[in-house]
């Protein structure tokens, strides 16, 4: 534990079997500040993409409205 620089903050570490030699590894655990850039990472995507979705809903619903407005107008010229 002591000698993985990444389990230091946390302590852990998995003991793992190899299925076909028999052998016992440890597995590296994650370390906090990759997590963490990792979950940064993911929230400004999701940021930026919920940006772009209100982006699109907003001049959908400018098309929708001109074309509402627009047979609106032909109506009441119609009359």
């Amino acid at each position: 534990q002591k000698s993985m620089t990444e389990c230091r903050p946390t302590g852990f570490v998995e003991k793992v079997t190899c299925a076909t030699s028999k052998k016992d590894d440890f597995k590296r655990c994650r370390s906090a500040v990759m997590e963490a850039h990792i979950f940064w990472r993911f929230v400004g995507t999701m940021m930026c993409v919920a940006a772009l979705f209100a982006v699109l809903v907003v001049c959908r619903q400018r098309v929708l409205d001109r074309k509402a407005l627009e047979k609106v107008r032909k109506q009441l010229e119609s009359i």
